[in-house]
């Protein structure tokens, strides 16, 4: 590999992290190939299970708290609109190391800002939402009653149902499943990438390519011929599937009500996800392809990740929210190039932050930014870290319904601080699938007197002023003031 290494980084949006895991049910040959030749991540986290302050987390190496995207930034009630002032995307960096920095795909950093405005020198096409760019004098975010609520044909107004819908009188209508040729047009960010491999000429600057597509996202559309790849496919529901969350927040139920479908709904949603997988496997497969006929592949380091993931049906849960479960949080990540030993698992606790300081250490591209994240190039050179990180943090404050959450969780215990309901505990160990909440037991306290200690730490230190002192909000069993105690 040369001096300056290439990047191609292939992010999903929405993947739940098992559809990559050894035995998955999911039809994904190129995935399958690609981490048989990489480092395949198996406890991999996202800061947040959304997608705004899940890219901002990936770009800026920082949590929510540090870096202000809470939610998604283009709704009318968002928490706000992008990054702090001051605040460094990698993708600058590189750029500023006479890095060619390319982007295709979903962006949904900021609301004020493009991938042009934070280290992209080519955008080659932008997927957004129908809001489109906020800008001075102009706020297409302005009015969500007009922009959702005007058109009489779009509005559900009686209780009827076909296969696959959601009843919600009075809101758009929504069907959990179906059929899009070009779902997201993803399609197009994946060319206009190859075209851009095919265009590049070696002996220039090194690239920095980033390809965000939005599938498996929710509404679960793929093209016809990857759903029939699994007509013959027999669905099991998650394991967890029946959890009556009775010792959950109520706002979990309430989450899971939303999905008002029978179980063979529920599995024909597997159905239809698992085929979205697979189209987005086929896309990956279009640009791992292109990068080798191109011979860029041996200078190339590969990654393959999701921002989030995706509940997949565990609990009764789809998509992604505030239900603070596994599923929601662990993300897909290979990565692959380099010295990066082929067929090699990590199962560190690994960040999204951490990409940003890995990216630029592996380019030798000195930053001064403080980052949350800490680099995997040890990780990736097989190199244990006596030191690394042995908790895994989690900060929301809702997605576009607010709920402020805080989570912590090591290989053994999972606390969740809920300020709008009880809290949670999970004995990991002996409940991976996180059905029993085990808060209440009294031999428990000690756990999370612990837990809260190290959750608390973890807020100083990433400046989250996540509560206050005043009585009828201090819900947590032990304040902050817990971190002084001898």
């Amino acid at each position: 590999m040369k001096k300056k290494p290439n990047f191609l980084v292939f992010m999903t949006d929405q993947q739940n992290a098992q559809t990559i895991m050894p035995g998955h049910l999911a039809k994904t040959p190129n995935i399958d190939a690609f981490v048989k030749k990489s480092m395949l991540f198996t406890d991999a986290y996202t800061t947040s299970p959304h997608c705004c302050p899940s890219r901002a987390a990936f770009f800026t190496g920082l949590y929510p708290s540090e870096h202000n995207v809470w939610n998604n930034v283009e709704v009318d009630n968002a928490l706000s609109r992008g990054l702090y002032d001051g605040i460094t995307c990698f993708p600058e960096v590189l750029q500023k190391n006479q890095y060619e920095t390319v982007f295709a795909g979903k962006w949904h950093v900021s609301a004020v800002e493009g991938p042009e405005d934070r280290g992209f020198s080519q955008v080659l096409n932008e997927y957004v939402s129908n809001y489109g760019r906020y800008t001075a004098g102009n706020n297409p975010v302005a009015n969500d009653w007009e922009h959702m609520y005007s058109d009489k044909e779009s509005i559900k107004f009686d209780d009827s149902k076909e296969f696959g819908e959601i009843v919600r009188p009075g809101y758009p209508k929504y069907f959990q499943f179906g059929v899009d040729e070009n779902p997201f047009s993803d399609a197009l960010s994946v060319d206009n990438a190859c075209k851009s491999l095919d265009s590049y000429d070696d002996g220039e600057n090194p690239f920095f390519l980033y390809v965000g597509v939005t599938g498996p996202h929710d509404p679960y559309c793929a093209p016809q011929r990857f759903i029939d790849m699994y007509k013959d496919v027999e669905i099991a529901l998650p394991e967890n599937f029946d959890d009556p969350m009775a010792d959950k927040p109520s706002l979990y139920r309430r989450t899971r009500d939303c999905f008002s479908l029978t179980r063979e709904e529920h599995r024909e949603s597997i159905r239809h996800y698992l085929a979205f997988v697979s189209y987005e496997d086929y896309l990956f497969g279009k640009l791992m392809d292109r990068l080798k006929a191109n011979n860029l592949e041996e200078d190339t380091y590969v990654l393959f990740v999701t921002d989030h993931g995706d509940y997949m049906g565990a609990h009764g849960l789809w998509a992604k929210g505030l239900p603070c479960f596994k599923e929601a949080y662990q993300i897909c990540a290979v990565m692959g190039g380099g010295a990066i030993a082929a067929g090699s698992v990590c199962d560190e606790l690994v960040s999204i932050t951490d990409f940003f300081p890995t990216f630029l250490e592996l380019a030798s591209s000195k930053y001064t930014e403080h980052v949350t994240g800490r680099s995997l190039v040890p990780l990736l050179h097989g190199k244990k870290s006596p030191d690394w990180r042995t908790e895994i943090y989690t900060q929301t404050n809702g997605n576009e319904v607010y709920g402020i959450q805080r989570a912590v969780w090591n290989r053994k215990w999972k606390y969740v601080l809920n300020m709008f309901d009880y809290d949670e505990l999970y004995d990991l160990e002996n409940d991976p699938l996180e059905m029993h909440n085990v808060r209440n037991r009294e031999e428990n306290r000690p756990i999370i007197k612990e837990l809260c200690k190290k959750l608390w730490t973890f807020a100083q230190d990433t400046k989250d002023n996540c509560t206050c002192p005043y009585i009828m909000v201090s819900f947590a069993p032990y304040g902050p003031g817990i971190v002084l105690e001898e």
